[in-house]
C-alpha cells in the first residue's frame, strides 16, 4: 500500500460533502462529481409515483442537512430544480413537491434527539402489526389510495363487523394487524432478461466451469 501524502488544506471533500474551515468553524456544502449526469427519472417513466417524490424529498433533506448556509441550500435546491426541468418534468407539477418537501425537512430538523428516538421506537412497534401487500408495478393499476379505501371499508374496519385487529384466528389469538404496506418492485427490463448474472441453478458451479 502506498500512502499519498498532501500539504495541509483548509477544503475537504467527503463522500456527499464538501467541508472547509472558516476561522474556527467548520463549514459543510454538498459535494457532486464534475462528471456528474443527473440522470433523474423521467416524467414518463413506469416507476411508481412514489419513487419520484421520495427523490425530490429525500434530496432536499439531505441539502438542508449537509449545507451549513441557507443561500448556499437555497442555491443547490434551485439547481436541483432546473435539472429536473431539463429532464423534461413541468413546473406545475414539481413545485407542489419541492414545498411539500421542504415543509418535510424542516419538520424532520426541528425534532429534537428525545423526538427522533421516540419516533424510531414507534415506528419499530408499529411493524408488528402491519402486512405487506407485494405488487408488481403497473401504470395502469388502481392507485394504492384507491386499494387502501377497500381494506379499510372492508377489511380492516368494516361498517358492520369487528375490525380486524380485534378478531381472533382459529388458535383463539388476536390477529392484531392495522396497517396494509404497499411493496411495489419493478418488472423485469432488458438488463435483467439478456444479461443475467446470477449462475446459480443453472448446472455445473463456477469453479467447475473454470477449472
Amino acid at each position: 500500500m502506498m500512502w499519498m501524502m498532501r500539504r495541509r488544506t483548509i477544503i475537504l471533500p467527503l463522500l456527499w460533502m464538501h467541508g472547509r474551515t472558516l476561522h474556527v468553524r467548520i463549514v459543510t456544502t454538498l459535494y457532486e462529481k464534475a462528471l456528474n449526469l443527473y440522470l433523474y427519472i423521467p416524467p414518463f417513466s413506469s416507476h411508481p409515483r412514489g419513487v419520484f417524490t421520495g427523490t425530490i424529498s429525500g434530496q432536499i433533506l439531505r441539502i438542508r442537512r449537509l449545507c451549513t448556509y441557507k443561500d448556499d441550500a437555497d442555491s443547490r435546491i434551485q439547481e436541483f430544480l432546473s435539472r429536473l426541468l431539463a429532464r423534461g418534468h413541468s413546473r406545475d407539477n414539481l413545485i407542489p413537491l419541492f414545498l411539500k418537501a421542504e415543509e418535510n425537512a424542516t419538520s424532520y430538523l426541528l425534532r429534537s434527539p428525545e423526538e427522533h428516538r421516540a419516533l424510531r421506537k414507534r415506528k419499530r412497534e408499529d411493524s408488528h402489526h402491519q402486512v405487506y401487500f407485494h405488487l408488481e408495478f403497473h401504470p395502469n393499476d388502481p392507485p394504492a389510495r384507491k386499494i387502501q379505501k377497500l381494506w379499510r371499508d372492508y377489511v380492516s374496519e368494516p361498517a358492520e363487523d369487528s375490525p380486524l385487529s380485534e378478531m381472533k384466528n382459529k388458535m383463539g389469538e388476536e390477529v392484531d394487524i392495522r396497517k396494509l404496506i404497499f411493496a411495489y418492485s419493478r418488472p423485469l427490463n432488458l438488463g435483467n432478461r439478456f444479461s443475467v448474472r446470477n449462475i446459480h441453478g443453472r448446472g455445473k458451479d463456477v469453479s467447475k466451469f473454470l477449472a
